[in-house]
């Protein structure tokens, strides 16, 4: 990962390297640093002017000396919105049409570019992530299946090689993985959206593998739909459900003349 600077700018050049490999999208949030000795090995620069970089990306506030634990990249990618906001849509579910909105566009534009741009580990990287999917669907593994799923939509978003889109889908995630719009599980709980979901996750990804844009924009989109449905359906359910509940627990007059 890590490539030897130019001696010339030093520890401006291990600066700069780092920071890319932040931007891009190739160290993540959480990510921990080699030691410094490895990593002054690999840049092939001495560890004082390792630690003059390291200081200066911790100035930036992009990674951060753990006491006795190592060197790590900050959380960079933060919350979408502010708490206040997110109560407020917990309060008010019809954002939830407003979210999927916003999901449909950018993720259909990210699976298009995914199929011009995906290099060849981001293919491999894709098949790799639809093997898994099948193994924990053929397992009735709901759990793994689930986090696959976020899996799946990271990639995408990393084969489409655009750090604005990348970091603003990491941030979508993050609700997704939190829960705050819908929780994914009861998704899969459903009779019969695992095999529904299989198939599309698997367009998805058979589309940017063939470099299909039109054929990965409309399964993106399709796939959103039918997310949306499911949940719109899901929540009719338990409203009639909720209706049908105090209808039964509702106590039963009697005749006055009885």
């Amino acid at each position: 990962m890590f490539q030897p600077v130019d001696h010339q700018k030093t520890a401006d050049a291990a600066v700069e390297q780092i920071e890319n490999l932040i931007l891009k999208g190739v160290l993540r949030s959480g990510d921990r640093l080699p030691s410094e000795r490895d990593l002054a090995e690999q840049m092939k620069v001495s560890r004082p002017v390792l630690r003059d970089a390291l200081k200066t990306l911790e100035d930036r506030s992009l990674i951060e000396a753990r006491r006795g634990g190592g060197t790590f990249v900050c959380d960079l990618i933060g919350p979408i919105f502010s708490e206040a906001i997110i109560e407020l849509i917990a309060r008010h579910p019809s954002a939830i049409n407003d979210y999927f909105e916003f999901r449909r566009g950018i993720e259909g534009q990210a699976a298009a570019q995914a199929a011009m741009r995906a290099a060849p580990s981001d293919i491999e990287r894709l098949e790799g992530i639809v093997r898994q999917m099948h193994s924990a669907h053929e397992a009735e593994d709901v759990t793994e299946e689930a986090l696959l799923d976020v899996d799946l939509h990271h990639a995408v978003g990393e084969a489409a090689h655009n750090v604005v889109m990348l970091h603003t889908l990491r941030s979508c995630y993050r609700l997704l993985e939190n829960g705050v719009f819908y929780n994914r599980g009861r998704l899969y709980h459903h009779p019969t959206a695992r095999s529904e979901l299989l198939q599309q996750h698997s367009a998805i990804a058979n589309a940017i593998c063939e470099a299909d844009p039109a054929g990965a924009r409309r399964a993106s989109e399709e796939h959103i739909d039918y997310v949306r449905g499911m949940l719109s359906e899901a929540e009719q359910l338990d409203q009639r459900e909720r209706l049908a509940e105090l209808r039964r627990v509702k106590p039963i007059k009697t005749s006055a003349r009885s």
